[in-house]
């Protein structure tokens, strides 16, 4: 029996449909906890307790001068670097952000986890109504979990910026970033 061009490309489309929900960026679920899987794959839309901004969201929320939390991992020196030669690896970020590298990894040792608490208590000045923004790289979970342990922890105006550096230098300048040498000594976070 000979199958039409317009029954077999229905039949493609309805193959092509049930895999989509599964993969697409703006069907993921938002787990219960922290995320414990790979740090980059498809996020959530949402995160409970917090506000999600795009670039025109934290355009208009600057002037308040909330922190701004930079929790791309470092870069790691690759095996085999020689060692008669500089490691000087850069990251760009949002001008003014505190990079925290690693502080959205999943789990973090206790020591980590009030580690990061306690530094995010000294940049708000102890004040939990402060906004405080997290963000990472795009479709990246370090950003959510931060997001989430600020809620957890009480913060009333926490915000998740899911675009991350990416998504602010489409439109606006980055600026070269140091790892908060606090935020390393007190977390046992390696620089890397």
């Amino acid at each position: 029996m000979r199958i039409t061009r317009t029954a077999a490309v229905f039949a493609l489309g309805l193959m092509l449909g049930g895999a989509g929900p599964a993969d697409s960026p703006v069907n993921v679920p938002e787990p219960e906890g922290l995320y414990t899987g790979p740090t980059h794959g498809y996020t959530p839309a949402t995160l409970k307790g917090a506000t999600v901004l795009d670039l025109k969201g934290l355009e208009a929320l600057l002037p308040e001068k909330p922190v701004l939390l930079d929790v791309v991992l470092a870069d790691r020196k690759p095996a085999g670097f020689p060692a008669n030669r500089p490691w000087l690896p850069t990251h760009r970020s949002l001008p003014d952000a505190i990079w925290l590298p690693g502080a959205g990894e999943v789990p973090l040792a206790p020591a980590q986890e009030e580690a990061f608490l306690a530094r995010v208590a000294a940049l708000t000045g102890g004040d939990k109504a402060r906004p405080v923004v997290t963000f990472c790289r795009p479709e990246c979970w370090g950003s959510w979990n931060a997001g989430k342990r600020l809620v957890a922890a009480g913060y009333s105006r926490a915000y998740w910026f899911p675009l991350g550096v990416e998504g602010w230098q489409d439109d606006h300048d980055t600026a070269a970033v140091k790892p908060d040498p606090q935020w390393v000594a007190a977390s046992g976070t390696p620089e890397r």
